[in-house]
């Protein structure tokens, strides 16, 4: 049995914050699986994680006599595994740009591989090639199978093949369009009466579309995220919800967030401009190249209603806005208030807040959970 240890990179690291101060790069979910999910359907092994020292206490490291090292953000493909097992100790597989994809023991030689790589290397990537990894992901998870019949109250939109119901999910009365990519709905997920996807779509176990929601590619909803009114290229990472009317677009979602009521993100400038986006890496707003961007959103942070963003917002971990106004382009984790002010949560109060939130979806907030969210609150600079 392989001993398979996800690295992360340093740089890809800081451009994924704040989604990466509460996780290593290899669980973030990118198209339907997480970065390890995808190793484990390609390569058989056991496998741990390479990742800051505060997110060891759940996400250790197990070394053995032979360790194949994998580069966090990088998914696999037939060509790319074949590649990586193919290395003999010592050797390193690069890009020509000598990005490491991947090492088996102490890397002394380089070799070169030359083929397409998909990877993300900066957090809007998760939305910008989140077609192409729901794409990949949909062809290993439904491959040699057959999908659960649609019900003949629904109204199916393209080629039958593009469309993978699994078993326990319930689906009535939804109109489905596949012309543009797949859609994927996962074990006990629910699509409510009324709802219009109009893939690529991914929707995890559990995840549910209310009454009306409108979806549209490439979106992503993790395991139990709830959403309603309108999404257009999302990816929430799990737990989380924005189960009622308002607007989401272009923006990545951590895991037991919630958007309260009527919240709205902007993802277009007024002016049709480039936006700027704030970078944990320099600690300042830099270009990002991009005419659309919405909401960056941590774990276990919450909007009240009726809350709006404006374009490219990114709010840290634990966070808690409310009332009316637009809140700055960049809140620091770990600050409730409004535009009014914003104060440093009581960390006891938030851990109660947190407890309630996961006792809902019957998960416990553990001493290693507290630990990394201390760890983040009390000895990272934002």
């Amino acid at each position: 049995m392989r001993n398979i240890i996800l690295f992360d990179d340093d740089k890809v690291r800081a451009a994924l914050l704040p989604l990466t101060f509460t996780r290593p790069v290899a669980e973030v979910r990118f198209g339907i699986m997480t970065q390890t999910e995808k190793w484990k359907h390609a390569i058989e092994g056991e496998y741990s994680y390479q990742t800051q020292d505060y997110l060891s206490v759940k996400y250790p490291t197990v070394m053995a006599e032979d360790n194949l090292f994998i580069a966090a953000h990088v998914s696999p493909d037939a060509a790319l595994v074949d590649a990586i097992l193919a290395l003999a100790d010592g050797e390193a597989l690069v890009t020509p740009a000598g990005e490491a994809l991947a090492y088996r023991g102490v890397a002394a030689r380089n070799v070169v591989y030359d083929g397409d790589v998909l990877a993300f290397r900066e957090v809007t990537d998760l939305f910008m090639l989140n077609d192409k990894a729901i794409a990949a992901d949909y062809a290993v998870l439904t491959a040699g199978r057959t999908s659960k019949p649609l019900s003949d109250t629904c109204r199916l939109i393209g080629d039958a093949s593009q469309l993978f119901i699994e078993e326990g999910a319930t689906v009535e009365c939804a109109s489905i369009n596949v012309t543009k990519g797949p859609v994927y709905i996962g074990r006990d997920a629910e699509v409510m009466e009324g709802a219009c996807l109009r893939g690529p779509i991914a929707m995890c176990p559990h995840s549910v579309v209310n009454m009306g929601g409108k979806i549209y590619g490439a979106t992503t909803l993790g395991p139990y995220c709830k959403v309603g009114g309108e999404l257009n290229n999302v990816v929430m990472t799990g737990y989380s919800n924005k189960a009622h009317d308002g607007f989401l677009g272009n923006a990545v979602i951590g895991e037991w967030c919630n958007l309260g009521a009527g919240c709205t993100a902007s993802n277009l400038k007024n002016t049709y401009g480039p936006v700027r986006l704030w970078s944990y890496a320099t600690g300042s707003f830099v270009k990002t190249g991009l005419q659309f961007c919405g909401l960056i959103m941590g774990d276990h942070s919450k909007a009240g209603i009726n809350t709006m963003f404006n374009t490219a917002t990114v709010v840290g971990v634990g966070v808690n806005f409310y009332g009316a106004g637009f809140p700055r382009t960049y809140i620091p984790s770990f600050h409730e208030g409004s535009t009014a002010g914003m104060k440093e949560v009581d960390m006891m109060r938030f851990f109660d807040t947190a407890s309630r939130m996961m006792s809902r979806r019957h998960i416990t907030l553990t001493e290693a959970d507290k630990e990394i969210l201390i760890a983040i609150r009390e000895t990272l600079t934002e």
